[in-house]
C-alpha cells in the first residue's frame, strides 16, 4: 500500500469524479484509475462503484476511507514536524523588555541559545505600550511589558512574572517621613517624581489619580525606577514606585498609598496570528523558566 493510492482514493472520493481528482493532484487520470485499481486488488475489494455518473464509495470504501484520511493527516504532521526543526535552525526571535527589572532574562536568552544556537535573537527596550504594538504589529515575538490587573489586549497572551504594590517614597527629611501610609488625594498639590507617560506604572498612577477627580503635578520624570529613587533621595518630591525599590533603601520612607495600586510585569505574546517555529519554542521556554502565575 503507498501513500499516492491513498491520497488518489481519498481525492476521487471527494471528487465523486475521477478526472476531477486527477486535476486535484496534478497527475493523469489513468495514472488515477491505475493506482486505485491496485489498492483495491490489495484489500480484495473494491472500493468504488464506477457504475454510474458520479463515482460512489462502496460499503469498502467507507470503511476504508477515514483511515486513509487519517494517514495522510499523520504524513503532513510528520512533514511540518520535521519542517518546524529545520526552520528552527535558522530562525530569528524579536524580545523587547521594558527597561528596568530584576526578571532573569539574560538567563532565558542563555538556555534559549544553548539549545538552539543558531538562532539569531534581538533584544530591544521600550516602555510597555510601545513593546505591545510591537507585538500586535508582529515586529516582537515575545515582550517583558507592565500590565495592570485585569488589563487585556487584543491577540495577546499574558502570564504574570511580578506582582508587587504601588507605593509612594519619600527621602526623610519629608513632612510625610513620619507616616507608613498616604491617602492618594494628599498627593494632589504635591511634586511627584514619575515614569514617564507610556509606562505601566504610570499609567495605573494617573488613571487612579483621574478617577480621584485630579491630575498629578508630575515635577520630573525618569525612564527607571532606580532613577526616581535617586531623586526622590534628594528631595525633590514623592517618588511613585513598585515597593521592591521604594522599600530597598535606607536613604527612603515607602509610603503605602490608598486606595492600593499593583504593579504587574508580565510576558507577553501573540495569541493569534502566525508564530514562527523558534517563536513558540521561545515562548514555552519563557512560560517555563520564568512564569509564576497564569493572566490570559
Amino acid at each position: 500500500m503507498e501513500l499516492r493510492q491513498l491520497e488518489y482514493f481519498v481525492a476521487v472520493a471527494d471528487e465523486a469524479n475521477f478526472t476531477r481528482a486527477a486535476q486535484r493532484v496534478h497527475v493523469a487520470q489513468p495514472a488515477v484509475s491505475a493506482q486505485i485499481q491496485r489498492l483495491e486488488r490489495e484489500l480484495g475489494q473494491p472500493l468504488l462503484d464506477r457504475s454510474r455518473r458520479a463515482v460512489r464509495l462502496t460499503a469498502a470504501g467507507e470503511a476504508v476511507l477515514p483511515y486513509a484520511r487519517a494517514a495522510l493527516t499523520a504524513i503532513a504532521d510528520a512533514r511540518t514536524a520535521v519542517d518546524e526543526l529545520a526552520n528552527l535552525v535558522r530562525g530569528s526571535v524579536a524580545i523587547g523588555t521594558v527597561t528596568a527589572h530584576s526578571v532573569d532574562i539574560p538567563g532565558l536568552l542563555q538556555e534559549f541559545h544553548t539549545t538552539h544556537p543558531a538562532v539569531e535573537i534581538t533584544l530591544g527596550a521600550d516602555n510597555s505600550d510601545v513593546l505591545l504594538e510591537q507585538l500586535q504589529t508582529g515586529r516582537l515575538d515575545l515582550a517583558l511589558v507592565s500590565m495592570g490587573p485585569g488589563e487585556h489586549r487584543e491577540g495577546i497572551g499574558t502570564v504574570v512574572v511580578t506582582d508587587q504594590a504601588i507605593e509612594a517614597a519619600v527621602c526623610h527629611s519629608d513632612e510625610l517621613a513620619t507616616r507608613s501610609a498616604v491617602g492618594l488625594a494628599q498627593l494632589r498639590d504635591r511634586p511627584i517624581i514619575a515614569l514617564p507617560p507610556g509606562a505601566g506604572i504610570r499609567q495605573q498612577f494617573d488613571v487612579a489619580c483621574a478617577r480621584a477627580g485630579f491630575t498629578p503635578r508630575v515635577a520630573f520624570e525618569a525612564s527607571t525606577p532606580v532613577a526616581l529613587a535617586d531623586l526622590a533621595e534628594r528631595g525633590l518630591g514623592i517618588a511613585i514606585l513598585p515597593s521592591s525599590v521604594a522599600r530597598g533603601r535606607e536613604s527612603l520612607r515607602a509610603l503605602t498609598i490608598d486606595p492600593p495600586m499593583r504593579a504587574r510585569l508580565v510576558l507577553a505574546w501573540r495569541s493569534r496570528g502566525p508564530m514562527s517555529p523558534a517563536a513558540r519554542v521561545l515562548v514555552k521556554m519563557a512560560r517555563r523558566l520564568l512564569a509564576v502565575g497564569a493572566d490570559a
